[in-house]
C-alpha cells in the first residue's frame, strides 16, 4: 500500500499491507501485488507459486476446475490459489493483521566529501582514545590507513600516479576491541558501515551467503544510495574461518574458494547486488556497485596463530650457552604483535588474498590494568551506564577501587576479553537493580570489593543517613 493511500474516512492509512503467504510487510518484501481488495502477495511468493504450478503437472483447466469446486467468490482465474490455505479465507478476505507503518527516516543533506572534511590522523586517534582504552599502535595504524584511503578516493589520477587501496587485516584475541574500533571509526567519519561474518560465506552455488552479500549489506546501510555506499567501509569479522582447511578430502567450499572469490571485491570491481533483499531473485531489482573505493577491514582472532609465531621465533634456538630457551615465549600474552605475513600464510590464508590486505597489524591482549580502565574511562563505560540507570531512580552509584580491580581480575580469568566485564557486573548488580525501586529512601549505593567477591554486601546510604552495610544483598 502506498503512503498516499487513504482509508474509507478519507484519512491517510497508518498501516501497511502484509504478504498473505510469507507475512512480510510491504516495507520489507517490496511492492505487493493486489489480487483481492484485502489480499496481497509479494513478488517473491508469486514467482514461487508460478514455479510450483508449472512443475506440478496441472493444466490450466485443472486449476480452473479446482477453483470452481472451492466455492470461493471472485477467486476464479487465480493460478496461485493452489498455494493458499483455503480454510483461512472467508468471503475472500484473509484473516491476517496489518502492520503499522514505520515513521520515515529523515534524510539529512550531506555535503560532498572533501579532503578538509576528513579529520587528520592525530584527530582520528584522539576521538578513538575517547572510546577505546589502550591499543595505541592499532589506533595509529587505523587512523593513518583511513586518512590515506579517503585521500585516495578524492585524488585525481591526471598525473599518472594512482594510489592503491589500503585494506587492513586486523588480528587480535577475542574481546580486545576489533569490532568496537571499526564501529567507532565509522561513526566518527559519518560513512556507511556494514559488519558481516565470514563464517556464513560459501562458494557460489552452495548453501550459504554468496560473497556479494557483503556488498548488499553495505548498500542497505547506505539506504540504497549507491554513490554513498561506494565510499563506505566493510568490516568482515571472523576472517580466519575461511582459511584453507588442512587434511580434508572434501571440497573446501567455505575456505580457500571463498578467499579466491573475494579477490575481485578487495581489488575493486563492479558487483551486481540485489536492492532491498539479501539474495538474488528473478523478482528483485539489481544494481551495480563499484567496490574500488570501498575500504575493506578484515579481522579475526586466528586461534593457534601464536603457535606458528612461536615456532618461527624458536627455530633459531641452538645448543650452547647463548641459545634461546624453547619455552621462552610460552608466557608471552602479546606474541601476536610479532606476526608477519608469512605466519598468516602458514595459517591458511592464500598469498593473493594477503596481497590485497597490505596493512597488517595486531591488537594487544588486555591486561588487568587495561580492563580496570575500560570499566571507567571510555565515554560509554559500563559503570557509567549503570550509574545512568540508577540516576533515573534518583540513586547515586559508586564503585570502590578495590571492587574495580576485583572485577578486572575475574574478567581476566575468563579469557574472553572485555566481553566478560558486562557478564560479571550483570551478575552482582541483579539484586541491586531489583531491590532499589522498592525503597524510595535509598540515596546512594557503593559497590565494595567484598560484594564483588561474594564475601560481603554493598554499602547502602539512605537519604540524610550515613553509610551502612545492607545485609540483604549478596552476590
Amino acid at each position: 500500500m502506498s503512503d498516499n493511500q487513504v482509508d474509507n474516512n478519507g484519512n491517510k492509512d497508518e498501516y501497511e499491507e502484509v504478504c498473505y503467504m510469507c507475512k512480510r510487510p510491504e516495507s520489507v518484501a517490496g511492492k505487493l501485488i493486489r489480487i483481492q481488495p484485502n489480499l496481497c502477495i509479494c513478488q517473491d511468493c508469486m514467482q514461487k507459486t508460478f514455479d510450483t504450478v508449472n512443475n506440478s503437472g496441472f493444466t490450466p483447466n485443472d486449476i480452473i476446475g479446482m477453483l470452481k469446486m472451492s466455492n470461493i467468490p471472485n477467486m476464479q482465474g487465480m493460478p496461485n490459489i493452489s498455494m493458499i490455505n483455503l480454510s483461512d479465507l472467508q468471503n475472500g478476505v484473509p484473516q491476517s493483521q496489518k502492520l503499522k507503518k514505520k515513521a520515515p527516516k529523515e534524510k539529512r543533506e550531506r555535503e560532498p566529501m572533501d579532503i578538509r572534511s576528513i579529520p587528520a590522523p592525530h584527530r582520528i586517534k584522539a576521538r578513538l582514545d575517547e572510546y577505546v582504552v589502550g591499543q595505541e599502535h592499532a589506533k595509529k595504524v587505523m587512523s593513518v590507513a583511513v586518512y590515506n584511503h579517503y585521500k585516495r578516493v578524492m585524488s585525481e589520477p591526471e598525473d599518472g600516479v594512482e594510489i592503491e587501496k589500503s585494506n587492513m587485516l586486523m588480528i587480535g584475541p577475542t574481546g580486545c576491541g576489533k569490532t568496537y574500533l571499526v564501529k567507532t571509526l565509522a561513526k566518527l567519519l559519518d560513512v556507511p558501515l556494514a559488519i558481516t561474518d565470514a563464517t556464513t560465506l560459501t562458494e557460489a552455488g552452495y548453501i550459504g551467503d554468496d560473497i556479494e552479500s557483503v556488498v548488499s549489506k553495505l548498500l542497505a546501510a547506505a539506504d540504497n544510495d549507491v554513490e554513498r555506499a561506494e565510499h563506505g567501509i566493510i568490516y568482515i569479522d571472523e576472517i580466519d574461518k575461511i582459511a584453507k582447511k588442512r587434511n580434508t578430502n572434501q571440497r573446501d567450499v567455505s575456505g580457500e574458494s571463498v578467499q579466491q572469490g573475494m579477490l575481485k571485491l578487495l581489488e575493486g570491481a563492479e558487483i551486481e547486488v540485489p536492492v532491498g533483499a539479501s539474495s538474488k531473485n528473478a523478482m528483485v531489482p539489481m544494481t551495480t556497485v563499484d567496490t574500488t573505493n570501498i575500504l575493506f577491514i578484515c579481522g579475526g582472532a586466528f586461534p593457534d596463530l601464536d603457535e606458528i609465531i612461536k615456532e618461527r621465533l624458536s627455530s633459531a634456538a641452538s645448543i650452547g650457552f647463548g641459545a634461546d630457551l624453547k619455552d621462552k615465549y610460552d608466557e608471552d600474552d602479546n606474541l601476536l604483535l610479532q606476526v608477519t605475513v608469512e605466519d598468516v600464510r602458514k595459517f591458511g590464508m592464500i598469498p593473493e588474498f594477503l596481497g590485497r590486505l597490505p596493512v597488517l597489524f595486531a591488537l594487544e591482549s588486555l591486561t588487568e590494568e587495561m580492563l580496570t580502565r575500560i570499566l571507567v574511562e571510555p565515554k560509554n563505560a559500563i559503570t557509567k551506564q549503570y550509574q545512568k540507570l540508577l540516576s533515573m531512580d534518583e540513586v547515586a552509584l559508586e564503585f570502590e577501587d578495590g571492587a574495580l580491580e576485583a572485577i578486572a581480575k575475574k574478567a581476566k580469568e575468563k579469557k574472553v576479553g572485555a566481553r566478560a566485564l558486562r557478564a560479571i557486573i550483570e551478575e552482582f548488580m541483579l539484586d541491586i537493580m531489583y531491590e532499589i525501586p522498592k525503597d524510595e529512601n535509598i540515596g546512594k549505593v557503593t559497590i565494595t570489593k567484598e560484594y564483588v567477591e561474594k564475601t560481603g554486601g554493598p554499602l547502602i546510604e539512605m537519604r540524610g543517613v550515613s553509610s551502612a552495610p545492607r545485609i540483604g544483598m549478596r552476590g
